[in-house]
């Protein structure tokens, strides 16, 4: 896909299997990565999924001669949240004006397990720690290329990290509206949702996802979109209980956590599946009029067998008891030719921008009326919805 096939401002989701790859278009010279999968048998015409270095890297704005990336956002260091990470600064000089990460990241639970991490997840942990490094002395400025953002509570760091400038951590409950040392409060603000500060140290890497509330703005209309990482349920309950403020978690648009994980809603109780309903009532009560749910995935199985997860069939029919409209990256507009999902927004209003199911022609899907206004008619695209 070209870069001007893509809108000024909004969000794609990219087809890339069981990984997350979000892009945040926020104004030609702002474009925010969460997490990147990049699958090198993508790179074949005959593989559906799309090469996502070789995509981002097509997009990116030109500084000083180099692809510019404003942020890189690593929800947690699994590699299906990082694959291709190394690539991108090795091979293509990618210049990521900040990198956001958390404390687990640096922390040696994995590090002593080189096993433990990917060569990707190794290679991102070397740049955070390049980076901090770089932030450590007092008074320190650093230039792009070299600013970070701790997302979460840092006083698992050892040695001197707990002496970096509390003005480079982001907490749960806190909003950030600077990126690359620019303040884009006009058109973007990201409120942080986790990991919380019990999950930090977590054996399980999933718990201690980066959680994001995030909100593009045209300064008259809005995208909101909540993006949770791989986040199982009682983090997402939490997050979502936490949070009084309907700004900080009302949505358009949600990204299934760990791609469609029956585990987002149902725990393992002796052996058994139980549903826990009142996740869903949270995510229910905190969903925008017109909103939908997108699954970063393969294709989602009608039923699946013992051990399949994520994607599940079961988080899926979930799902849409609950919601508008749901879209998995893996399916659309079908199995063998998939594009990206990509949201708009813009002052008319918010919408999806994509292909008819049989592909035969472009189309935007109106996701809700222009606030303050009558939003123009829009093409219906054949989801199902609730």
């Amino acid at each position: 896909m070209k870069g001007s096939d893509l809108p000024e401002q909004g969000i794609v989701f990219w087809p890339v299997g069981e990984g997350d790859s979000t892009t945040l278009l926020v104004d030609a010279e702002t474009i925010v990565q969460i997490d990147i999968n990049h699958l090198e048998v993508a790179e074949s015409d005959d593989d559906p999924r799309y090469p996502m270095v070789d995509e981002l890297v097509e997009l990116l704005p030109l500084k000083n001669g180099k692809p510019y990336l404003a942020a890189f956002v690593a929800t947690h260091a699994d590699e299906d949240h990082c694959k291709g990470f190394e690539e991108l600064l090795a091979d293509h000089d990618v210049v990521i004006g900040e990198l956001w990460f958390t404390p687990r990241l640096v922390a040696d639970i994995d590090a002593d397990d080189p096993e433990e991490l990917s060569a990707d997840a190794t290679a991102l942990r070397g740049e955070a720690l390049r980076r901090i490094e770089i932030n450590l002395p007092e008074g320190a400025t650093p230039e792009s290329g070299d600013r970070i953002r701790i997302v979460g509570y840092h006083e698992s760091l050892e040695g001197d990290f707990d002496e970096l400038d509390e003005d480079l951590v982001a907490v749960p409950g806190h909003a950030v509206d600077v990126v690359d040392g620019v303040d884009v409060s006009s058109n973007l603000r990201l409120f942080v949702h986790s990991p919380f500060k019990d999950d930090m140290e977590s054996t399980d890497r999933n718990k201690t996802s980066i959680g994001l509330h995030i909100t593009l703005s045209t300064g008259v209309r809005e995208l909101r979109a909540l993006l949770l990482g791989d986040l199982p349920y009682e983090p997402v309950k939490q997050l979502l209980e936490y949070t009084e403020d309907e700004e900080n978690k009302t949505w358009d648009v949600l990204l299934a956590p760990h791609h469609c994980s029956k585990y987002v809603m149902y725990e393992r109780v002796d052996g058994d599946d139980v549903l826990r309903d009142d996740v869903l009532d949270l995510l229910e009560a905190s969903k925008a009029d017109k909103a939908w749910i997108v699954s970063s995935s393969s294709p989602i199985p009608v039923s699946n067998k013992a051990g399949d997860n994520p994607p599940h069939a079961k988080a899926k029919n979930r799902y849409l008891e609950r919601c508008d409209t749901f879209v998995c990256t893996g399916e659309h507009p079908d199995e063998e030719n998939p594009i990206p999902l990509i949201f708009e927004v813009t002052d008319s209003g918010v919408a999806f921008l994509g292909s008819d199911p049989d592909g035969s022609s472009e189309a935007a899907w109106q996701i809700e009326e222009a606030r303050g206004g009558t939003a123009p008619a829009a093409a219906a695209v054949g989801f199902g919805t609730c």
